[in-house]
């Protein structure tokens, strides 16, 4: 059976003969070679032709982000999984879009690890479940904040002017006197600004105000 080349590219020593003795007892992954920082990575890549390219994100000088997108540039069919300690999601995101199949953390157990390379190599992606959770929730995150930017834009500038003023604690009798209009009015004002929004309290208006910078917290 063909075993996965892998290339594993780290700055310590002491990580990479941990990794390697890790992989060296899995029977179907061989370490073909190691590399101490990105310019390294890539240059072995070039003449050892792995699989699979475990690449550590931070190293010094060319970084394993760097090292990444030039390996996918240069080398498409060689996959690469992301090997860090960071997992912060603004790390990941870099990761994924440098070309990294995978995106593994330190602090996983190994099977992990060698899930992800076995994933990597098969053309599919893995995530550690810590930072498939982050993905998810930054999802959902930015699929929230982008319904609510386009409830937002289908507001008149009466209903944005009303929503602020609600926001800030007044009440329907006191926006009418503030915008020169009718209470019948303001209520109706009120009306169709929570529809479009699809909120119903005051308190929660009042949240999604703040949240979109129509009033500051401290207002």
């Amino acid at each position: 059976m063909k075993k996965i080349r892998v290339l594993l590219a780290a700055d310590h020593a002491i990580v990479r003969k941990s990794i390697c003795c890790l992989l060296d007892g899995e029977a179907g992954i061989e370490v073909v070679g190691e590399a101490k920082d990105g310019k390294e990575a890539v240059e072995k890549v070039q003449y050892l032709h792995p699989d699979v390219v475990l690449m550590d994100i931070t190293m010094p000088g060319r970084d394993g982000l760097d090292a990444t997108r030039q390996i996918k540039k240069l080398f498409r069919e060689v996959k690469v999984v992301a090997l860090t300690i960071h997992d912060g999601s603004e790390y990941i995101f870099q990761a994924l879009r440098a070309g990294a199949s995978g995106y593994v953390v330190k602090q996983a157990m190994p099977a992990e690890l060698v899930s992800a390379i076995q994933a990597a190599y098969r053309g599919e992606s893995f995530l550690s479940p810590l930072i498939a959770r982050k993905v998810i929730m930054e999802y959902v995150r930015q699929a929230e904040a982008t319904a609510e930017k386009d409830s937002y834009d289908r507001l008149t500038d009466r209903e944005r002017e009303v929503l602020q003023l609600i926001a800030e604690g007044h009440s329907n009798r006191e926006i009418a006197e503030l915008l020169h209009i009718s209470v019948k009015t303001v209520e109706s004002h009120r009306a169709h600004l929570m529809e479009k929004l699809d909120i119903h309290r005051t308190a929660i208006l009042t949240q999604y105000a703040i949240r979109r910078g129509v009033i500051r917290p401290d207002q």
